[in-house]
């Protein structure tokens, strides 16, 4: 009976460690977006089911590894947040695997992805021909976003006889927190004086003042300023 109530004991108190620590993380880390917060909440459940299970454990160490990971976690998450080369580095990048109807196929071998893999990710989308996309972008989660042909778009423009026209651009992050994402603007083959025009615009001065600032389907570009937080 002893054991039974210690069992119950430790059990309770690592579920309202472990809950309480995954709340302070943020949704991030509940809905697992990245591989770095799947793993994270593989281990801290490990540590929590270890502290449980195993009586050689103390309590107070398996707590104190639980917050200490989690600490950790919040530091690596905030340095990626302010930190652009860190982000990348700990979450990856998207990587377009079809672009205008064409497969990258050097995109895929970088990313050790075959055709199997990529037609059974099309599946998952509901998507049963590579002929119907237009592009198709890997997510550093590994999950696969796809931007339909026009024409098979949800209005069924092609069932109602709708002429359409191409996309001129793919929406595409031009800054991100108060920086300039570079290789963007010189793929999509516009320059800053662009940009500049975009965002005067806009009502802006300078890059530092933005948050988020996309470019649209139509050529458009959509900007979102800084706001004080608190």
């Amino acid at each position: 009976m002893e054991s039974v109530i210690e069992t119950s004991i430790r059990t309770a108190i690592g579920f309202t460690v472990l809950l309480v620590l995954t709340r302070l993380l943020g949704k991030k880390q509940l809905g697992q977006l990245t591989i770095f917060t799947y793993i994270t909440g593989i281990a801290m459940g490990n540590i929590a089911g270890d502290m449980v299970v195993h009586r050689d454990i103390k309590l107070i160490d398996g707590v104190t590894g639980l917050v200490i990971w989690a600490l950790l976690t919040f530091i690596v998450e905030y340095v990626s947040l302010k930190s652009s080369k860190a982000r990348i580095f700990l979450d990856g990048e998207s990587s377009i695997v079809i672009k205008k109807g064409e497969i990258m196929q050097k995109e895929l071998a970088s990313q050790r992805l075959n055709m199997d893999d990529l037609t059974m990710l099309l599946r998952v989308n509901n998507v049963f021909s590579i002929r119907d996309v237009d592009y198709a972008i890997l997510e550093p989660n590994g999950q696969l976003s796809i931007l339909k042909n026009p024409e098979l778009d949800s209005v069924s423009k092609k069932d109602m006889q709708i002429q359409t026209s191409s996309r001129p651009y793919i929406p595409t992050e031009i800054i991100v927190d108060g920086k300039l994402v570079a290789k963007n603007l010189k793929e999509l083959n516009l320059d800053k004086n662009w940009l500049d025009t975009q965002l005067s615009q806009a009502g802006v001065n300078s890059i530092k003042e933005v948050f988020f600032a996309e470019l649209q389907s139509d050529g458009s570009l959509y900007v979102s300023k800084k706001r004080k937080l608190g």
